[in-house]
């Protein structure tokens, strides 16, 4: 049996454009000589549709879809996921079994996912029970990624759920399970994925074959990936993470017993790979051609605009530099040098300090010092960015990191200006780790040499908005804030928690989760921030604005925030 795995980027809601793209997968799956066509799931919409699936007709019309694909079939068994209207009401996430011009099957999901990012359970109703069908005497069974998965890709709880589908289908004796896949991108789930695969193939005995959806869509990021591993718990099939597009198949013949080594990712590397993927899926299927983001010569904007590069090509790129009396004529070459590396298209120089200056002036009456001068600075900025992208019709990248998000360390309508903040789920550390491994790495971005200037990735960071200004004035090192940040975003430990478990001074983990909470509100209105770790800002950490944390320890009285924006 040939079994092909379509690793398709479908476009919500753009259901023509998706049927077009399988048929096209099924076209090639057939010339090929595949039995079995497997593709992601909800193919059909995109994954995830969201409230598009509210609006009068859209089930329908992904079911006439479902329809025209299986009138192309003729013998190569198709598994195409798309909603589907259920006879009693609601609607079912649902993957159809398509053969010889007909749906034959029927697989809805049974479990639904409220966590994290997900929001089935708001849109979907459970399967009752799972799908089995025949093909050529072999028996087949057909579950729905979480089905597969049960939250143990993400560490949840091995009894979240009241059923285990993949257990049902083994005790129905099935031979070959497929599973259709949208699940997103975070740095290490593949990884996971394959042994869970492996766990769960040679437990139940029987052959497991996964697809996963490829691309990005908004802030979710899909790798691509795909696997085939046999009753033994070998794998049979591999397709890394968001490796290249050459083809829209991978066709895997179970009859050969060939074994392949899995694919095993680089942190950094992945995740630059990732942010890759997610820029050049949200300026493409926006329909935009061109980004532009300010350079000022430090890493963040550096490591930004590299992955913008590596995304869209760099002559679609516009570099920005917008010096003030504060900027150093040192970040100002590493900003140029930067655009010559990643052969940028226009590198504008934009200096700032007349529109300061007039308006400093202008607020004589209530005075502009201090903060309320930074804040001044990087809205001007953001003011001209804005600008050059209304009239180039370009799409605006902001280039903070997670650790300036998470501490407020940011102004809004000014360096948070923008469409997608490329580096919002990247801790400081983490940039300096990933522009390290593209400097080591250029060919991954399409780089002749190391893009990034050397002087940025070691010179202290500074947002250069005072004179001698660096980041250490106002916030910890990195490595010390990142560690504190990690326990309070991504593992959710309270303050007594991080007291008891590390070495760090009570009076600065109490500052940092201080300056955390109250910064919620800039994060509420933050571009859309790209998901590449288990805990991103945005929909997957629906946190109230205003809160008090009723579990931390007693600390002393909260000192004023550092905070460079109000």
């Amino acid at each position: 049996m040939r079994i092909a795995l379509a690793h398709l980027d479908p476009v919500i809601g753009d259901i023509d454009g998706n049927v077009d793209a399988l048929l096209e997968a099924l076209a090639r799956a057939r010339a090929e000589g595949a039995d079995i066509l497997l593709a992601p799931e909800l193919a059909v919409c995109g994954y995830p549709p969201r409230d598009l699936l509210l609006r009068e007709g859209f089930v329908e019309a992904c079911e006439r879809a479902v329809l025209r694909i299986a009138a192309e079939t003729g013998d190569c068994c198709t598994i195409v996921g798309a909603p589907r209207r259920l006879e009693h009401g609601g609607v079912a996430n649902s993957a159809f079994v398509c053969r010889d011009g007909v749906v034959q099957a029927i697989a809805d999901k049974q479990l639904l996912p409220g966590y994290d990012v997900f929001d089935e359970d708001r849109y979907f109703r459970p399967g009752q029970r799972a799908c089995e069908c025949r093909l050529d005497g072999v028996h087949l069974g057909v579950l729905l990624c979480e089905d597969a998965w049960q939250a143990r890709d993400v560490g949840g709880e091995p009894d979240r759920y009241p059923v285990n589908p993949v257990a049902d289908l083994a005790s129905a004796g099935v031979d070959l399970l497929l599973v259709p896949s949208a699940s997103p991108f975070n740095v290490g789930k593949h990884a996971r994925h394959a042994a869970e695969l492996a766990r769960l193939a040679s437990r139940h005995e029987l052959t497991v074959a996964v697809v996963n959806q490829r691309g990005a869509n908004d802030d979710l990021i899909f790798n691509g990936e795909a696997f085939v591993v046999d009753a033994q718990g070998r794998t049979r099939f591999v397709r890394g993470e968001f490796e290249p597009r050459e083809r829209s198949i991978d066709v895997v013949d179970l009859t050969k017993d060939e074994t392949h080594a899995p694919h095993v990712p680089e942190d950094h590397g992945t995740r630059f790979r990732a942010l890759v993927e997610a820029v050049e899926g949200y300026v493409r299927k926006t329909g935009h051609c061109e980004v532009v983001l300010g350079l000022s010569g430090g890493i963040d904007s550096a490591l930004a605009a590299t992955v913008a590069a590596a995304a869209v090509g760099g002559d679609r790129v516009t570099g920005v530099m917008m010096p003030s009396r504060y900027s150093s004529a040192g970040s100002l070459d590493d900003a140029r040098a930067l655009g010559a590396s990643i052969g940028i298209g226009d590198l504008l120089e934009l200096p700032i300090e007349s529109l300061h200056s007039e308006a400093v002036a202008a607020l004589a009456g209530e005075g502009a010092t201090g903060v309320t001068d930074q804040n001044i600075q990087a809205r001007l900025r953001g003011l001209l960015l804005m600008a050059i992208a209304n009239e180039r019709n370009a799409l605006v990248l902001a280039t903070g990191n997670k650790s300036e998000l998470a501490m407020g360390y940011a102004t809004l309508y000014g360096d948070m200006n923008g469409a997608v903040a490329v580096l919002g789920d990247v801790y400081k550390m983490d940039v300096y780790g990933m522009s390290e491994w593209i400097n080591a790495n250029p060919a991954a971005g399409g780089f002749a040499g190391p893009p990034i200037p050397e002087a940025s990735i070691t010179k202290p960071p500074s947002a250069e908005l005072a004179e001698d200004q660096f980041d250490e004035d106002s916030l910890p090192p990195y490595d010390v804030l990142d560690d504190i940040l990690r326990r309070l975003i991504d593992d959710d430990q309270s303050v007594a928690r991080i007291l008891e478990d590390t070495e760090h001074e009570a009076e600065l983990v109490h500052r940092i989760a201080r300056m955390f909470d109250i910064a919620q509100f800039k994060r509420e209105q933050a571009a859309v921030i790209p998901k590449v770790s288990p805990r991103a800002f945005g929909r997957g950490r629906p946190w109230p604005i205003v809160s008090r944390d009723g579990s931390r320890v007693p600390a002393p009285a909260p000192e004023s925030s550092p905070d460079r924006s109000v």
